[in-house]
């Protein structure tokens, strides 16, 4: 009794071993193909100059080549020392046993055996439940089929798994027809010509196994995102995400964000939920346009439960689409860097087809908002114009006067709350520029340009949006009329004697009545810095000038009078514009 139970010790700590020793063996992979027969010809290859080669399966329909098993040590050693030789590529890396399946190489081999990882999305976010990626079962080994069994298995498929199956045909070069589910003649010579290049019987007719192949080839573009089913109980969404290169970082109602945390720094997803109305969904169709991830290039589409918002720029590609059922708005967005289309576009594909909502939805309460700035929503950075500057409208048809600085290389241009605009004229030698809203306006306020002769020392006051519009009104500054030409004499120029600020350039310079006398300039015109308290302006005669040849009748006056200052305030704000230049 005592030696068969000493016998048994004995062989459950060699066991316990053996599984302790797999577990810490890690591999020095060197290359992936995309089928089993170029895998061994890459292993024979390797093997005149490599000891401890290995083949191994992996998801996806691709093949490993890889050494080992050695520590982690070794590993690090091995994989350093043929680097530096050249005999194996520089992008090799250090694998793990899990990442394998079964081994094909050495023939009977048996170094590992393949495991299903369990993943969990980690957060510091302790007061909701964080999303948990959902562990999807081991596609089971397919077995190669005869041809009269291959044709029953196809029989078995939909109309839209045979356009699939199309559509990866045609993404490997091998077809080019329509695709419509129907297997005719091209399709079967597809099939037979993707059969023909990696090594099976030319039947024109694929087995479940051959499928399975072309699949895991399609696929390979999306290796290393670890694309897993997530479910996320506080946002009652359920959807796939590419856990290899995002993470869940925490709620800001309505979001919960999944950050850039891999190989793809750019990349970034949101899980959109809130409860509300239509009114609801709408304010976030807008609010969702005012962001920097939502570029102002792409498709705008809003509909009476659901929107769809696109965009892109030199940078980023974004995809956001949410719906409105029972009361609750859900959906979310993808952002991926710029000139990977077919990486994104298949993940993004993913993330449709698997979209589900669940019970509940996120409280309008959730997140932290440990951060509190004007220019970030729920934690998102909100889309900031490169320039911002003044304005004032010239006539009753919504003309605007401006700085020619505000609109050089701007690839759009706005008036106050997103009105945009046009230009229609510019005078370099004077600085001046006019724009037309491409919507009609009906200013509160025009102009009144001043024909008269201002006396030296006068009060006069510029309205601008000295603040970039963070403060929703202009601002008046007032000061005094130093002179009425420029330091060399301009005498299209008038010297005033005032502090201003950037965002004041382009804005009406009234006098004491309340007419505008001129428009103000930029203080570092001409690559001169001036001290604090000058600044110059384009008098009026010279401002009717330039509108008289663009067929612009504006309104004049020759009358010096003065205006309460409230009431000039009231003047300046209906008569000011912020001018927006976006890139």
């Amino acid at each position: 009794m005592m030696r068969t139970f000493v016998s048994f010790f004995i062989t459950l700590l060699m066991l316990t071993r053996i599984a302790s020793a797999q577990e810490g063996q890690v591999w020095v992979q060197i290359e992936a193909q995309p089928n089993l027969a170029a895998a061994q010809d890459r292993i024979r290859d390797y093997s005149a100059a490599l000891e401890d080669i290995n083949g191994f399966a992996m998801q996806g329909g691709w093949y490993a080549v890889a050494l080992g098993p050695y520590s982690r040590t070794d590993a690090e050693q091995v994989l350093n020392v043929l680097r530096s030789e050249g005999k194996i590529p520089r992008d090799s890396y250090i694998a793990f046993s899990r990442a394998y399946g079964q081994q094909f190489w050495p023939v009977g081999g048996s170094t590992v055996a393949a495991v299903t990882p369990s993943v969990t999305s980690g957060a510091t976010d302790t007061a909701a439940p964080q999303p948990e990626a959902v562990a999807v079962p081991a596609e089971p080994q397919l077995p190669d089929e005869t041809k009269a069994e291959a044709r029953r298995s196809e029989s078995l498929l939909s109309k839209e798994e045979k356009m699939e199956l199309q559509r990866m045909l045609q993404w490997a070069g091998f077809y080019n027809s329509a695709i419509d589910g129907a297997f005719g003649r091209g399709t079967r010579g597809s099939m037979a010509a993707w059969q023909q290049a990696y090594g099976h019987e030319e039947t024109g007719i694929l087995t479940t196994g051959q499928r399975a192949e072309l699949l895991g080839q399609y696929n390979a573009v999306l290796e290393g995102l670890d694309i897993q089913l997530v479910r996320d109980a506080t946002a009652g969404i359920e959807m796939m995400l590419p856990l290899g290169v995002v993470a869940f970082n925490k709620y800001e109602a309505p979001y919960a964000h999944f950050d850039a945390s891999g190989a793809v720094p750019q990349a970034r997803a949101l899980l959109i939920s809130q409860p509300g109305d239509q009114k609801t969904l709408f304010g976030l169709y807008d609010i969702m346009q005012t962001l920097e991830i939502v570029p102002l290039e792409g498709k705008r589409e809003r509909r009476k439960d659901s929107f769809l918002l696109t965009g892109s720029n030199s940078q980023i590609v974004s995809h956001t689409q949410v719906a409105l059922k029972d009361g609750e708005i859900k959906g979310f967005t993808l952002i991926w860097p710029a000139g990977d289309e077919e990486r994104r576009s298949r993940l993004l594909g993913q993330m449709q087809e698997s979209f589900a909502r669940l019970d509940g939805v996120m409280s309008p309460a959730a997140g932290s908002n440990e951060e509190q700035r004007i220019d970030l929503l729920s934690g998102l950075q909100i889309r900031k114009p490169r320039l911002a500057r003044s304005g004032f409208y010239v006539d009753g048809a919504g003309t605007v006067l401006t700085s020619i600085d505000a609109v050089g290389s701007c690839s759009r241009i706005t008036l106050d709350d997103g009105v945009e605009a046009q230009v229609i004229g510019t005078d370099a030698a004077l600085g001046l520029a006019a724009l037309i809203p491409t919507q009609p306006l009906a200013p509160a306020q025009v102009a009144e340009l001043q024909r008269a002769v201002p006396r030296l020392q006068s009060d006069v006051a510029v309205s601008g949006y000295s603040y970039g519009g963070v403060l929703g009104a202009p601002t008046l500054t007032f000061g005094t009329l130093a002179d009425l030409t420029g330091l060399s004499g301009e005498e299209e120029l008038t010297r005033l004697a005032l502090a201003t600020l950037p965002g004041d350039t382009g804005g009406p310079v009234f006098d004491a009545g309340g007419a505008v006398m001129g428009m103000l300039l930029p203080r570092n015109a001409g690559g001169k810095q001036l001290p604090q308290d000058v600044s110059f302006a384009v008098d009026a005669a010279a401002i009717e000038g330039f509108l008289s040849t663009l067929d612009i009748a504006a309104t004049a006056t020759d009358v010096l009078s003065t205006m309460a200052p409230e009431d000039l305030t009231t003047k300046a704000s209906g008569l000011t514009v912020l001018v927006n230049c976006w890139d």
